[in-house]
């Protein structure tokens, strides 16, 4: 079988022209796939024992995709999410080529036949008023990375951010003073603007006061003055999680993440009455159905509605089949 173009030559194009100029995707896809194939190429040289410049769309058919995918999940740990992701990633690279190299459809079919994987919704963790207080409370404002940590805390939690969207915040994007908000760009290339409650307010004035920098610069920065990274975002979190656990023992229960202050400003809106039409907004969602989630993780607005019921006159029974079929399958 012969082809127009070689594999890597396809990989390059895939990127080029289907990602960046047709469809004009956002850096962050572009990153993830860009290390999904990194993952997908480095495992498939262990495999076959050739170099990624040397490898033809033939060497990366289904059967090493799967093989693929499985040592994400055992060797490397991913959750089935994560599994789901890199599969998706993979899964549009093979309709590309599927449309513009014919003579490997068979391969490509194959490819895209693998399904993605089930996978249990857990109910959210967030932080509760005196866990996010203590968290709020952790970092040494003594110093110039106290300050940059509670600040970027605060932020985080009172407005729901993302934490791609934090670490893309400018200087330029905060306005305070009368209606003070933060303007980001979300998912899907959605600008949006999220009002600053006073004590917020009175946080980034005095760190954008400390800072005297150009409207360009990063919010947040580095030590090196750079942007932050995801990572370098996570390793904060955790941080201060550890110490805010000192003064409040019911955190070290928890996981804390930069997605778990997300959550947390969810629930302080949920739990304050607001409405998951205006939560759905704050939180850039795309579907207020997203948003429902929130709604099954507090057990207090639960027991609220319970107490609200009235018990039932009915006597408890169960149901017993008449008949043999029925009875077997009720057994199962």
């Amino acid at each position: 079988m012969s082809s127009s173009k070689t594999f890597p030559a396809l990989i390059q194009s895939f990127f080029t022209e289907r990602l960046l100029t047709q469809r004009r995707s956002s850096a962050h896809t572009i990153s993830g796939y860009r290390d999904s194939f990194r993952l997908l190429l480095s495992f498939a040289t262990e495999k076959i024992g050739k170099a990624p410049a040397d490898m033809a769309l033939s060497d990366l058919g289904a059967p090493l995709i799967n093989q693929f995918l499985d040592h994400l999940e055992v060797d490397r740990g991913n959750s089935v999410r994560t599994r789901n992701l890199r599969l998706a990633a993979i899964h549009s690279f093979y309709r590309y080529v599927s449309l513009n190299e014919p003579a490997w459809a068979l391969v490509c079919q194959r490819v895209l036949a693998i399904p993605s994987k089930r996978w249990e919704r857990k109910i959210v963790g967030f932080l509760e008023k005196e866990e996010i207080d203590a968290l709020l409370e952790a970092p040494d404002i003594s110093t110039w990375l106290g300050r940059r940590d509670r600040a970027l805390l605060l932020t985080a939690v009172q407005t729901g951010l993302r934490v791609s969207e934090l670490v893309d915040l400018h200087v330029e994007d905060v306005t305070l003073g009368k209606g003070a908000h933060v303007r980001c760009r979300g998912k899907g290339r959605k600008e949006r603007c999220t009002p600053l409650r006073k004590d917020a307010v009175s946080v980034l004035g005095a760190w954008l006061k400390e800072r005297q920098d150009e409207p360009t610069d990063p919010l947040f920065p580095s030590i090196r003055r750079g942007p932050l990274s995801r990572d370098a975002v996570g390793r904060i979190v955790t941080k201060h999680s550890v110490a805010a656990g000192q003064q409040c023992p019911s955190i070290k229960k928890k996981t804390v993440t930069p997605h778990t202050l997300r959550h947390s400003s969810a629930m302080a809106l949920l739990q304050r009455g607001v409405d998951c039409t205006v939560i759905a907004l704050w939180l850039g969602h795309e579907s207020v159905e997203t948003t429902q989630i929130y709604l099954h993780a507090d057990m207090r607005m639960k027991e609220k509605a319970l107490a609200r019921t009235t018990s039932s006159k009915a006597k408890p029974g169960r149901f017993k089949p008449t008949d043999d079929l029925l009875a077997f399958l009720e057994s199962l």
